[in-house]
């Protein structure tokens, strides 16, 4: 059983998205959503920085600062990335198309 919080794109009560920034997003093949796929956040250097599972309906959530980020996913249907730029606070979303 994985440890990470439900990676529904429904944020938990109390987020303030006026002061935290949310990267979101769904991992996808072939058009149709992939649960399970492990979904790594590097930084700006390449840097690992965070991973969460992708919910049935291939949704990721990170919390994390502004700034360029890689967002990886690895999963039995291939594996695809999106670099994402988080400019401020808010969510930034990005889709992911695996391959």
């Amino acid at each position: 059983m994985c440890g990470a919080p439900d990676q529904s794109l429904t944020l938990p009560a109390g987020t303030d998205l006026a002061k935290e920034t949310v990267l979101a997003g769904r991992v996808v093949a072939g058009g149709e959503p992939v649960g399970g796929a492990f979904v790594r956040l590097l930084d700006d250097t390449g840097e690992f920085t965070a991973e969460v599972v992708s919910s049935a309906s291939g949704d990721f959530r990170f919390f994390a600062a502004p700034g360029t980020w890689t967002v990886r996913a690895l999963s039995r249907s291939g594996n695809g990335q999106s670099d994402l730029v988080a400019d401020g606070p808010g969510v930034h979303q990005a889709e992911i198309a695996v391959a």
